[in-house]
């Protein structure tokens, strides 16, 4: 499966066959509301976080689909929320795409019609309920377009050397044409915060299970070659071990901060925490490979796909400008320190 173009439909499958899927529903809908209230975000922090230690690709859509239910359960209407979840129900994934191709930018016109193009989008040709952004004459709009399997996308631009089964590709919606109940919510709902920065600590829920199963594997190719006795090797696993579990104090923080503390908390404390983990992630990696050695760069090794997906992985937008808003709020709050 890990190959450049592979089909992430088996992954959609697990997640469906395990009730995860139907799990980010509401419990009028016959879900467990996993992501849509803050009593739950502890569960579904350890939820990402183990999807995360068995496949990182099917974390990403895990995640993206939880976004994309959350949105539509916080600012559409009763009726979209019914219909999404029938949906859901018969198998459907949801995502989110919000990377405009900088050339063919999406927009809606007054009529309704799709002009353009997304970029980096997960799950393409098999995402078939994504919300997408638009831009369209009141300002950013929030769009449900309903798609089938392989219309209008193509994976072929996703060259990255992990990742590779999260089919991230693009997607043309040129002469789509959407209607009324396909609008989520007021324009500008998207960003809307603390929801739109808060929101990344499900990402970093499922990196942080990455680096957890890479210390993992570390721990049992050591043992199994008999090199635990080492104590250089003893040093670089207990390094390991600090790191992730650092990650997983923060991830675990902020899953419990957001939703239940003031904005300017949730933004420092989230935005602090994509620093930690990416720290911890990027540490766990160095000593892996540096305990391993080559064997930990060659396939079919479980060792190089993981460290591979998890690298790709990190590169999330705006690392540096989040750790600096961070501080910002620090300095501008009374008291430095996040609850």
């Amino acid at each position: 499966m890990d190959h450049p173009g592979a089909d992430p439909r088996p992954l959609i499958d697990i997640l469906q066959r395990n009730g995860l899927l139907v799990a980010a529903l509401p419990a009028l809908e016959g879900g467990l509301d996993l992501g849509l209230v803050p009593q739950r975000n502890s569960l579904l922090a350890e939820v990402l976080m183990t999807i995360g230690r068995g496949s990182l690709p099917m974390g990403r859509l895990f995640e993206g689909h939880v976004n994309a239910l959350d949105l539509i359960h916080r600012f559409g209407d009763g009726e979209q929320m019914r219909r999404a979840s029938a949906d859901v129900r018969e198998g459907c994934l949801f995502g989110v795409w919000a990377t405009d191709d900088p050339s063919r930018p999406l927009r809606m016109t007054a009529e309704g019609r799709l002009e353009g193009r997304k970029i980096l989008a997960s799950g393409a040709g098999r995402l078939l309920r994504p919300l997408v952004t638009a831009t369209t004459e009141e300002g950013v709009r929030l769009i449900a377009p309903r798609l089938r399997p392989g219309e209008r996308s193509e994976v072929r631009s996703w060259t990255a050397s992990g990742m590779q089964v999260s089919a991230t590709g693009s997607v043309d919606f040129t002469g789509m044409m959407t209607r009324e109940a396909d609008r989520i919510g007021p324009p500008g709902c998207y960003q809307k915060e603390p929801y739109f920065t808060g929101g990344a600590w499900r990402f970093l829920a499922v990196q942080c299970g990455g680096v957890e199963e890479l210390v993992q594997l570390m721990r049992h190719h050591l043992r199994r070659l008999d090199r635990d006795g080492d104590p250089h090797q003893r040093r670089r696993l207990g390094e390991c071990m600090v790191a992730a579990e650092t990650a997983r104090l923060w991830v675990r923080k902020a899953a419990l901060v957001y939703g239940s503390a003031e904005e300017e908390t949730v933004l420092a404390y989230v935005q602090l925490s994509r620093h930690a983990v990416e720290r911890a992630a990027l540490d766990v990696l160095e000593r892996v490979q540096r305990s391993i050695g080559l064997q930990a760069f060659l396939r079919p090794s479980p060792v190089e796909r993981v460290a591979r997906d998890l690298a790709t992985y990190l590169r999330q937008p705006g690392p540096d400008r989040a750790l600096d808003n961070a501080a910002a709020l620090a300095f501008a709050a009374e008291q430095a320190g996040w609850p």
